[in-house]
């Protein structure tokens, strides 16, 4: 019998490697990236206080179209990018969850870094 690996449970044990090394704080607070199959979320988390300052995602009205693909994860860093510029934060770590920098996750950094972010 062929056993499937369990890819979600891999992508939480490198998302856990990943969250011992970096945390946000107030001055610098991470942004975190969520991909589903058909959206993609991202917040701008203070972990100090174990408050999300900021967050975005495909489905918010502002993002027309599918919410899968490339174009609306950059659409996505362009927004959690303005909204975070609104509360006066302007560096962020960056938190790509676990997640290959690739594609989507890559696109959606790219993004907020147009937006007017630096990580």
């Amino acid at each position: 019998m062929i056993k499937r690996p369990n890819t979600n449970a891999q992508r939480m044990k490198r998302h856990k490697r990943i969250r011992a090394k970096i945390s946000g704080t107030a001055e610098t607070p991470r942004l975190n990236v969520f991909r589903s199959e058909a959206n993609i979320y991202a917040q701008v988390i203070d972990d100090s206080k174990g408050m999300t300052l900021v967050s975005a995602s495909s489905l918010d009205k502002e993002i027309e179209g599918y919410g899968g693909n490339k174009t609306a994860a950059e659409a996505v860093g362009k927004l959690v990018a303005k909204r975070a510029l609104e509360k006066g934060i302007e560096t962020v770590v960056f938190d790509r969850g676990g997640y290959l920098y690739h594609g989507r996750v890559k696109a959606l950094a790219e993004g907020a870094r147009e937006g007017g972010l630096k990580f």
